[in-house]
């Protein structure tokens, strides 16, 4: 995998233990203030919204079943991986939702958090 692969739940999305009631990850929800900020930005990652109910196919493909949790971010090679990234197998990923607001600036030039 050569680009970054950001992965986060679809928002509006449902949760069968709550019949009529619409969601946002309140995790990816800064996540994606910061992608439609700036979306002339957006192009230099891969961008996934996922749906809420697992297993969710596109987060085992990239990293395995055990890790499901939204967001999350897969460091591509294009770009060294921080010291900091979690690992796993040959894969670098980024769970804290600051730690990717942070990475997305350093990475792709978006914004970065005051």
């Amino acid at each position: 995998m050569s680009r970054d692969l950001l992965l986060l739940l679809e928002p509006n999305f449902t949760d069968p233990r709550h019949p009529g009631e619409r969601f946002i990850c309140p995790d990816g929800a800064p996540i994606e203030g910061l992608l439609a900020s700036d979306p002339s930005k957006v192009d230099r990652l891969d961008v996934r919204r996922i749906p809420f109910e697992r297993p969710r196919a596109a987060v085992i493909e990239a990293l395995d079943a055990d890790h499901q949790g939204l967001p999350v971010l897969v460091l591509g090679d294009e770009l060294p991986a921080p010291a900091d990234a979690l690992t796993l197998g040959e894969r670098r990923f980024v769970t804290d939702t600051r730690r990717i607001l942070d990475l997305l600036a350093e990475r792709h030039g978006f914004a970065k958090v005051h």
